[in-house]
């Protein structure tokens, strides 16, 4: 594969506008780290919602689907679309808790809801433990996307294409802060869909594949293209569907789909105009995610079964690709390889483009806990804006410089997502239930934290070390979760609760469902009884869920051919949306 001087001048015209967009904002967002973390807190949904879902339109994210599709089938991806129930759960229930707390991060929230020398460890651990720890694993993940890009498409070594994509990335996130990545977002977003849909349509009309007729009568293709696994066989529709569905969604945190709203999710929702902003942002992050963007993936990943059936055919088509790196998930830049000129070069932009929004990104978030949560609160207090934004801007040359290095570790994309659900397993009800239950306390998080994490190391890496058996995915996840919750939720029952003054000072501020706050409003005859619309919120979730759903089920039987479900499918999500848009106004902002 040989890139044109054309594929050239669209590859390095996106990399010099998007350094361009950071040199624009620098002056602006050095002005103070509200500037330079939030954009002033005045972002219109519109912008928020296209970042969110740029951000999550990552480099690995394609590779991820690819994996999950040719090991589990189209259904296998139950395993993401699961989060759509916390990600509406975010959009009507904590979108504008969250914009009403007025924090500069989530972490911050740490020092509103709970009280004392804890509540302050836990501010500072978390900046490092996720700032650091688990944003330098994400951010790996992704690299490690861009290396196998990079080896199959450029024919670079790992250390080449970490160092080439890192230059550009770092630099204009460092410069422009977040309305320089918000912008850059924007445009990274269109030229990767262009890219992928593109990539789906040509890819499809090759000789090997014989367009979507051909794809689907193929017998390679047949049994891994139903939405649903198998009902009759337990040990498929166990981890790939009731899991997710039952378990997975509420009670693991991943970054983007946290439960509650948290990461770079609540940063978009903080830097929101308003709460009807930030509601409106996480709702149109939450349908493009799942809705749009899934299925040029999913054809590309079916169409690569007809091309490179196993892995012997991709070793031996890319024979200098490392074994270490060797796995299905390097099917989808395996196919991209046979892109014609011009649109291959718009294709490697569209994945340098879903690299450097989630890198740009992930380092904006992680440098904005390193200074607002570390540095300012407890390193130094009295340090001047000028100075914050500089350590801000010093720390994400540092992370990227640590997720690099991490990146050639790593070998596929869906071992580094099982780790990291691994590592939350347990903690994510916690996020659920502390806003809306006076009992949780600080320590409550910290048990969490600790006893997720310890699960995590042992199952990852002492189990088998002992001489055990390895358990599949799904058995460690619900051992992880349960073990977790137990240890949680004893903690907070014999430790003590948070202080009355701390409690009604957060009921006060954030003005929460009143449904677990009957002590305190008993206690404090004078506190407004705030009902809230909590029964409403999980409605219009649960409808929301729905249409999307729905939606996504449309697309994918009228590709299929199957008319009558694709009919049925699409009216029921056109009706879902439509009570969704005249329940709009019900909500009370």
């Amino acid at each position: 594969m040989v890139l044109q001087t054309f594929d050239w001048l669209i590859i390095v015209s996106f990399l010099l506008i998007s350094l361009a967009i950071g040199m624009y904002y620098f002056k602006s967002s050095g002005q103070s780290t509200s500037e330079y973390f939030l954009s002033g807190r005045n972002m219109p949904w519109w912008l928020l919602g296209v970042s969110m879902v740029a951000t999550t339109f990552s480099a690995d994210t394609p590779n991820l689907v690819t994996d999950i599709v040719r090991k589990n089938g189209v259904a296998g991806n139950w395993v993401w679309w699961a989060f759509l129930l916390t990600g509406m759960l975010t959009v009507f229930v904590y979108a504008r808790l969250w914009r009403r707390s007025q924090i500069n991060t989530d972490l911050e929230f740490y020092e509103i809801r709970y009280g004392g020398k804890p509540a302050a460890f836990l501010r500072g651990f978390r900046a490092l433990y996720l700032g650091v720890f688990f944003n330098v694993m994400i951010m790996a993940s992704v690299s490690l996307a861009a290396i196998k890009i990079g080896g199959v498409m450029l024919n670079l070594s790992p250390i080449q294409t970490i160092l080439i994509a890192s230059v550009v990335t770092v630099l204009y996130s460092s410069l422009g802060g977040l309305k320089g990545v918000l912008v850059t977002d924007f445009l990274q977003f269109i030229v990767a869909m262009a890219g992928s849909l593109a990539a789906a349509y040509v890819i499809l009309r090759l000789p090997q594949v014989g367009g979507l007729s051909g794809l689907f009568d193929h017998e390679i293709v047949v049994n891994r293209t139903p939405l649903l696994p198998d009902f009759s066989d337990p040990s498929v529709y166990v981890p790939l569907l009731l899991i997710p569905i039952a378990v997975q969604w509420w009670s693991v945190w991943y970054p983007g789909a946290e439960p509650g709203g948290g990461g770079y999710i609540a940063q978009r929702m903080l830097s929101a105009k308003n709460e009807k902003h930030a509601l409106g942002a996480t709702l149109f992050f939450n349908v493009a995610h799942y809705a749009l963007r899934p299925w040029p993936w999913i054809l590309i990943a079916l169409a690569s079964l007809l091309v490179f059936p196993d892995i012997a055919s991709l070793k031996e088509a890319f024979p200098h690709v490392a074994d270490s790196v060797l796995n299905d998930d390097l099917a989808y830049p395996a196919m991209l390889t046979f892109l014609p000129a011009g649109l291959l070069g718009l294709v490697i932009a569209s994945l340098i483009s879903a690299y450097m929004s989630t890198i740009s990104t992930h380092l904006n978030w992680g440098s904005s806990y390193i200074v607002n949560d570390f540095y300012k609160r407890f390193v130094k207090p009295e340090a001047s804006d000028k100075e914050l934004v500089a350590v801000g801007r010093w720390s994400t040359f540092i992370l990227m410089a640590l997720s690099g290095i991490l990146a050639l570790f790593l070998s596929n994309a869906l071992q580094a997502f099982n780790i990291l659900l691994q590592i939350g397993a347990g903690t994510g009800l916690i996020f659920i239930l502390r806003w809306f239950w006076w009992r949780i306390n600080a320590y409550t998080e910290i048990s969490g934290m600790i006893a997720s994490f310890l699960v995590a190391v042992y199952f990852e890496f002492v189990h088998t070390s002992l001489g055990f058996a390895p358990l599949p995915d799904h058995y460690k996840l619900l051992s992880g979760v349960g073990i977790t919750t137990v240890i949680w939720l004893t903690v907070t029952l014999l430790t003590q609760p948070e202080s009355e003054k701390t409690l009604v000072q957060f009921y006060q501020l954030v003005r929460p469902a009143g449904y677990g706050w009957r002590i305190l409003q008993k206690n404090h005859p004078q506190l407004p009884v705030e009902q809230g619309q909590l029964p409403f919120e999980i409605l219009l979730m649960l409808v929301a869920c729905f249409s999307v759903y729905a939606f996504l089920f449309a697309t994918g039987f009228w590709l299929y051919g199957q008319i009558t479900y694709a009919l049925i499918a699409t009216f029921s999500s056109v009706l879902g949306f439509g009570f969704l848009l005249r329940s709009w106004k019900k909500i009370k902002f």
